[in-house]
């Protein structure tokens, strides 16, 4: 229809309009042009980006694009994401239904700090250890060390940098490994007078903050890096953490990094939405369930500090 309304135009030099009307067209349809070109050059931005984010979803692909000054809708994101082949494989996890008593809010920094461990491989087999401190408020990375073992007594190195630079947290959150559990690290804490919060054996969901961070840890740069050797692995992770802490837009905090989180809550305002809800306008297809992971304060056997 079109090549026909525009062959009238060219024989009797008539207007578009008088050439639609004539061949009973809408004149709307003929001057409608297609946005592909648009969408095919979105579609390769979106492409490149999911290149070097392979672990991203596209709400956190939309967050990028917004802050290059690429406006579209989600739901137009998200059907250019299905139909470059980009969707993630949704991994299956089992409920189990817990008892005890949900993470607390928190409410500022320094209130609860999370240590824990994540090992991994050098390309020639050599033993990684990759000790990762998170703060429960604003989920910034205070720290990401590496090394091929942890003793107590460098943990509590590790954590003397930090305090000298963001203060001592009241308390700290972790499992019962013997690096936590030595006598050394227990009296530590007790000159600093800071609570340790075991959670039980068995049981890593009651640390749910730092084990999302883990998961964050494992899938985004363990599993899509190659590490050469023990300085390679840490110019990485130094990288990695200051991309985190800078760059990645966090779910948990409205899709601010924790920098931003930081900057907008400077001067003591309450930040309710820190905790394990998602405060951002995403729709999310996750269901809230009972039964969630729980946790609360546990006491556990550790070895008395010598006076």
């Amino acid at each position: 229809m079109k090549a026909a309304i525009g062959q009238i135009q060219i024989e009797y030099a008539f207007s578009q309009r008088r050439a639609s009307g004539l061949l009973g067209a809408p004149h709307g349809s003929v001057r409608y042009q297609p946005r592909r070109r648009e969408e095919e050059a979105l579609a390769a931005r979106l492409r490149v980006l999911a290149q070097e984010r392979p672990r991203f979803g596209y709400r956190r692909l939309h967050v990028l694009l917004r802050r290059e000054g690429v406006k579209v809708n989600h739901k137009k994101l998200h059907r250019l994401y299905q139909a470059c082949g980009l969707a993630l494989r949704r991994r299956k996890r089992r409920c189990v239904a817990r008892v005890g008593q949900p993470l607390t809010a928190r409410t500022a920094a320094n209130q609860e700090w999370g240590l824990d461990f994540v090992h991994d491989r050098t390309d020639a087999g050599r033993r990684l250890r990759f000790l990762g401190v998170a703060d429960a408020f604003n989920r910034r990375c205070l720290s990401l060390e590496v090394d091929t073992s942890f003793a107590g007594r460098r943990v509590t190195r590790v954590l003397d940098e930090i305090g000298a630079e963001h203060g001592w947290p009241q308390a700290i959150r972790l499992d019962n490994g013997s690096e936590f559990r030595s006598r050394h690290f227990v009296s530590w804490c007790a000159e600093r007078k800071i609570d340790l919060l075991f959670i039980q054996p068995g049981k890593p969901v009651q640390n749910g903050r730092v084990e999302s961070f883990n998961g964050r840890l494992r899938d985004e740069f363990l599993n899509v890096n190659v590490f050469a050797n023990l300085f390679d692995a840490r110019a990485k992770a130094a990288a990695w953490r200051h991309d985190y802490n800078h760059v990645r837009p966090h779910s948990s905090l409205g899709y601010l990094t924790p920098a931003e989180f930081d900057e907008r809550n400077r001067g003591g305002k309450a930040a309710g939405d820190a905790g394990l809800e998602n405060p951002s306008g995403f729709p999310l297809y996750r269901r809230a369930t009972t039964g969630s992971p729980l946790t609360g304060t546990i006491t556990c056997c550790v070895p008395k500090a010598e006076a």
